[in-house]
């Protein structure tokens, strides 16, 4: 993916750039964890940290533990960080959300994003207004944007009416996509990818069932894997829906959601007020002000799609 190649420029520069007059004192050098499932650096999160002031080895030290799309991996991974005293912990995604909190109660830890619902329900935060505890950050919308995602969805593929739902998993709730498709008069089917060889005949299976389209919900999995999905849909001809941007600039059909580089952006102004003293339970949880709809006419085009004017006027952007 083109980030990763932004992202060895940008830690470089992190490294050489002089220190900026506002930075914290040359004697504190400030320990940043970051704990992902994904496999590439958090280039936007670089970046803002160095508009801040951080410089790595002057003023902070980055971090990095990467679980390389092995959600097992997070709990030892963050128990790494906390042995080595970090000062602060951005975690990215629901399952490092969670790994990191089982580690430490004293720890700020800044999420980068909670992407389903139950943040309150499962204890990480007391509220969205005062969190309390060690925990806030970003909040995504992840399972309404799903209903929201299946309405594009059924724009670009009107006769759609038997959909497909890939599975994240035990607490997934499916409750906004059945208001949906109630509403709609949809057959919702939820479908098991049982590990990345499983898009191929999970697909294969959906061809010969009759199919009209497939949503893929906000889970890291499917993000990780998403060129897998591209080239198992294409090769059954299925019209798919995700939640990045970047999917669809990667070959999907269209995708709606939050802009990335914008939350983990502003996951970097958490971490500096924190740094300078705020307490993270004081500092309310924040949900995403930039959202994009990208549709891709080359996708649609090989799937023999004509995506209507009236969702193409809507797009963000529309790849040609």
């Amino acid at each position: 993916m083109r980030v990763i190649g932004l992202a060895v420029v940008l830690a470089l520069s992190f490294i050489l750039v002089p220190l900026a007059a506002e930075a914290q004192p040359a004697t504190k050098v400030w320990r940043i964890g970051y704990l992902t499932p994904a496999e590439f650096p958090p280039a936007p999160l670089i970046e803002a940290l160095h508009q801040l002031g951080y410089v790595d080895g002057q003023t902070a030290k980055l971090e990095i533990r990467a679980a390389k799309n092995d959600l097992m991996r997070l709990p030892e991974l963050a128990a790494d960080l906390v042995r080595r005293q970090v000062d602060i912990i951005v975690a990215g995604s629901p399952p490092a959300i969670i790994a990191a909190k089982q580690q430490t109660s004293t720890i700020p830890i800044v999420m980068a994003a909670w992407g389903g619902e139950g943040l309150v329900e499962s204890g990480v935060v007391g509220s969205f207004r005062r969190p309390g505890g060690n925990v806030t950050g970003m909040y995504m919308f992840a399972a309404e944007l799903d209903a929201k995602r299946l309405e594009f969805l059924l724009e670009a593929v009107p006769r759609g009416r038997n959909i497909s739902v890939l599975n994240p998993g035990p607490g997934w709730s499916l409750a906004h996509l059945r208001a949906v498709a109630e509403t709609r008069g949809l057959q919702l089917v939820l479908s098991d990818i049982p590990g990345p060889d499983g898009y191929r005949p999970v697909f294969a299976a959906m061809s010969k069932a009759k199919i009209d389209a497939v949503l893929v919900p906000s889970f890291p999995r499917f993000y990780f894997e998403h060129l897998l999905i591209i080239e198992a849909a294409a090769q059954q001809r299925i019209p798919a829906v995700y939640e990045w941007g970047e999917i669809a600039r990667a070959g999907g059909l269209l995708a709606y959601g939050p802009v990335l580089a914008d939350i983990l952006r502003r996951s970097a102004i958490y971490v500096d007020k924190i740094l300078k003293g705020a307490k993270p339970g004081d500092l309310p949880v924040e949900q995403p002000t930039k959202f994009e709809l990208v549709i891709n006419l080359r996708t649609a085009k090989a799937l023999g799609l004509t995506i209507p004017q009236s969702l193409l006027v809507r797009a963000d952007e529309v790849i040609q």
